[in-house]
């Protein structure tokens, strides 16, 4: 008896848990209604047996539950009740399929119309190509990827000259618009999906896979890479935007195409030095970075760490956080260099300033804290040199009070809280799992040891 009973708490409480949950699909936001059918009649017919099956169980045990006077009846056939099993079964398993099989026809059937885009994965970020003018994608490599060539276009495909490149992980979409995604993968398997698309797609490395969908809800949506790919895998995040023709257009233009990317101009170090003057009254007149004045080191570091760090202040996107005192302090700095130009000739400059190692003022217990950057080699290097590839700055030889401040912005929420600081976020993610200040002290004082590299990839 004692049983039953549970086998009915079962489906009673079952019922009012999938009934009364607050958790369910996120909004459609897509032409795919048909997987929510396709889902929701799972639902019904796997519902439906569950507790059929569980509330028989529970009237077995009752109704045939241990008397002394019963005795068992042995019936090893009965070809009415295979009959009726082997029919519900049958139609069972065909409503669960069967609907399946229809969405996928269409799934694989991209409409004429539709536009293309490019969805490029590595670990553990996105970035996005669409086809310029001519309408065609230029030939990719992976042979051809470098760190000035991240997408590995072909510089002899002259299709490709057009093609524009999207280095963020935020993607804008038309509404309305039927697009075909293709994606493709630099090094493992990941998987494309916005939940409020309801579909999905793996990118697998040496194929270039594809979905289809038609956005009809303005707003934006997060992508999530729902493959295993790493110790990182969930804080791959990113974003697409869903917005009227006249700002998809405005977006699309305001990102380079691949023959711009070739133009960028090439810093002179002569000039930039005039331009250094304002950087240096706190970075130094080596960018040896000054402690008094809150201005980290800057000599050593990656120029396409700089580079990224500079947009974003002027983008808005570090240094407008309330608590950030010393961001908001940076972010009119960076807007005194007026355009690229200026900006290539500033960190030509602090390229070829002395890369000292600066004095060591964070104390900790190197022995531990090699534990705690175990999780961050994976990103920044065994040797905390940096990759480009990761977009992970190098820390070694860095000024280590500067990097104890930034893991605990990052740990608080300063750093790293900008929806378009994608990058910023995973970091975010990673700082949690320093626990205390001593640990996050040790993990410094681990990467003081490190030799690294000079940063030398532009």
């Amino acid at each position: 008896m004692p049983i039953a009973v549970v086998l009915i708490l079962l489906v009673v409480g079952s019922l009012i848990f999938h009934f009364m949950s607050p958790w369910f699909f996120t909004p459609l936001a897509s032409n795919w209604s048909q997987v929510d059918d396709t889902i929701n009649i799972t639902f019904w017919v796997t519902g439906f047996v569950f507790v059929a099956v569980n509330l028989f169980m529970a009237y077995a045990v009752i109704r045939y539950r241990y008397r002394k006077e019963n005795r068992a009846v042995y019936d090893p056939e009965n070809p009415k009740l295979e009959t009726w099993l082997t029919v519900f079964t049958t139609v069972g398993v065909a409503a669960m399929l069967a609907p399946g099989l229809f969405v996928w026809a269409k799934f694989v059937d991209v409409p004429d119309n539709a536009m293309e885009v490019e969805a490029v994965a590595q670990q553990w970020h996105w970035s996005y190509r669409l086809p310029g003018e001519d309408g065609q994608f230029g030939n990719v490599n992976a042979k051809l990827i470098t760190g000035d060539n991240p997408f590995g276009m072909d510089p002899d495909d002259p299709m490709g000259s057009d093609d524009v490149l999207v280095h963020s992980a935020e993607l804008h979409l038309p509404i309305d618009q039927p697009v075909k995604i293709n994606i493709r993968s630099k090094d493992v398997l990941h998987n494309f999906t916005v939940a409020q698309f309801r579909v999905k797609m793996d990118t697998v490395p040496g194929m270039v896979t594809y979905m289809w969908l038609t956005p009809t809800v303005e707003g934006r949506y997060e992508v999530l890479c729902e493959e295993l790919c790493g110790v990182a895998h969930y804080a791959m995040r990113g974003a697409v935007v869903v917005e009227g023709r006249d700002q998809f257009d405005s977006w699309v233009a305001g990102n380079p195409t691949y023959a711009e990317t070739l133009a960028r101009p090439s810093g002179n170090a002569a000039l930039g030095a005039a331009q250094y003057a304002v950087c240096a009254a706190c970075h130094g007149q080596q960018g040896e970075g000054l402690q008094a004045l809150n201005a980290p080191k800057l000599a050593g570091q990656s120029a396409w760490y700089l580079r990224k760090q500079l947009a974003n202040y002027k983008a808005g996107i570090r240094g407008t956080h309330p608590d950030d005192t010393y961001g908001k302090q940076m972010a009119p700095m960076a807007m005194t260099l007026p355009n690229d130009q200026a900006v290539e000739n500033v960190i030509a400059h602090i390229r070829s300033l002395p890369d000292n190692r600066p004095p060591a003022t964070v104390q900790g217990d190197p022995g531990r804290g090699a534990k705690s950057y175990q999780v961050c080699a994976y990103c920044h290097g065994a040797g905390a040199q940096g990759v480009q590839a990761l977009n992970a700055p190098r820390m070694a030889g860095m000024t280590d009070w500067y990097l104890q401040r930034q893991l605990e912005n990052f740990k608080s929420g300063i750093r790293g809280e900008h929806p378009q600081d994608y990058y910023g976020l995973q970091m975010g993610f990673m700082a949690q799992t320093l626990q205390d200040e001593q640990e996050l002290n040790d993990l410094i004082a681990y990467i003081n040891t490190l030799q690294g590299d000079s940063a030398a990839a532009d």
